[in-house]
């Protein structure tokens, strides 16, 4: 008769500690996402630098590392950090923060981050982020959020643009520059870093067409 080996307590928690330790990293990393975002949109915002936001570099990071949903929730808890330490009006605007974490994830997940993808990524993004912003500007702020656009947004209403095109037309030129130079940013990071880093990271494999899954 072949009896079963029972393991014991500290064999079966040595077990379990690389997974443990993948979370723990993970949550580290996103928690620095979530830190550059707020640092970087910060100084932007302070700034009032027009066409840049750079609040989504630490998202794009996070989606391209472990996929669409772990930067989704950067995504949305960056803009409510921003929303206690820096304006009010950033909060509403997670959902955008949010969509670009989605959005990069997926690309990523399904065709890898290459230089053309980032970019491809980067105009999509400048595209669906208006879409979903400008309705909110509107609704919650009448199109006015306390940025470097609303100059823009004031003066095309004075030249007789309707509200929400005056106050689409300068985010999608805003979003163009800040998100594709985002995207491209974080490829030159990742392809930057040493293998055994992005191991250590516990970013999943890339698979034979370059993709990389993520959970």
């Amino acid at each position: 008769m072949i009896r079963s080996r029972r393991l014991s307590p500290w064999q079966i928690k040595r077990k379990d500690e690389p997974i443990v330790n993948q979370n723990v990293t993970r949550l580290a990393l996103c928690a620095f996402a979530i830190a550059l975002n707020v640092v970087a949109g910060t100084i932007v915002g302070d700034l009032k630098i027009p066409l840049l936001f750079l609040d989504t570099i630490g998202t794009i990071f996070i989606a391209v590392l472990y996929g669409p949903y772990w930067a989704f929730a950067v995504g949305i808890l960056t803009n409510l950090v921003l929303g206690v330490t820096s304006n009010y009006t950033n909060i509403p605007f997670g959902l955008v923060n949010g969509a670009v974490g989605l959005i990069a994830g997926y690309a990523a997940r399904r065709y890898g981050f290459s230089l053309w993808i980032a970019i491809a990524s980067g105009v999509f993004m400048s595209i669906i982020c208006p879409i979903i912003g400008t309705p909110i500007a509107v609704a919650m702020f009448g199109g006015l959020t306390g940025g470097a656009t609303d100059v823009v947004v004031i003066w095309l209403r004075d030249a007789g643009a309707q509200l929400f095109a005056a106050a689409f037309i300068p985010r999608l030129y805003e979003n163009l520059l800040d998100k594709v130079l985002s995207c491209i940013l974080v490829m030159l990071i990742i392809r930057n870093l040493p293998a055994g880093m992005m191991k250590r990271l516990g970013s999943p494999k890339r698979s034979s067409r370059g993709s990389q899954h993520a959970a």
